[in-house]
């Protein structure tokens, strides 16, 4: 279960950031990084406030709203910066398709009641939370150029890498 919900948002990240990245001279502006960081944060948030719809497991809910909170104060910082630098996020190959995916996966989420969405929704949100992270370690971070956005994609990093290694502490108790 945890490949077949999760697989593909992680394929579409892994594939829409390349195909980003080979069409913008080997790297994305800091206009489209800036909306794929938004995109993938409300992805999480959405995901997050379906799980505090549908479960009743205290653990999965306290996690819950810890992605709801981290990934809208991340999101918020993210609009203010890019209001401070007067740069308008770019809609790009990735977070269209992140958005399409992540709906797909969402549909299938809201499907599944009980332990199997408890299972289902946190085993989506390890592979999701590692195919984030590793794109903002491999690409995202090492394309921006101003230094606050670069600045603000670490900070974000160390909290999602926090986030993967409490949804595989959560999946382990679920499993």
């Amino acid at each position: 279960m945890h490949a077949s919900l999760s697989g593909g948002v992680a394929a579409a990240i892994l594939m829409a950031t390349a195909t980003v990245s080979a069409s913008a001279a080997d790297k994305p502006s800091d206009a489209q990084i800036a909306h794929i960081a938004y995109v993938a944060g409300d992805i999480d948030v959405k995901a997050a406030k379906l799980a505090l719809k549908k479960s009743k497991n205290e653990s999965v809910r306290a996690f819950a709203d810890n992605m709801v909170r981290d990934h809208t104060a991340v999101n918020e910082k993210a609009l203010a910066l890019v209001k401070k630098l007067n740069v308008t996020p770019e809609d790009n190959e990735t977070s269209k398709s992140l958005v399409k995916q992540a709906e797909q996966k969402r549909a299938e989420l809201s499907k599944l009641s009980g332990a199997a969405f408890d299972r289902a929704y946190v085993d989506n949100e390890v592979t999701f939370h590692g195919t984030v992270n590793g794109a903002l370690e491999t690409t995202l971070i090492p394309s921006a150029s101003n230094a606050e956005l670069k600045s603000l994609l670490r900070t974000g990093l160390k909290v999602f890498l926090g986030h993967k290694h409490h949804a595989e502490q959560l999946a382990d108790k679920l499993n």
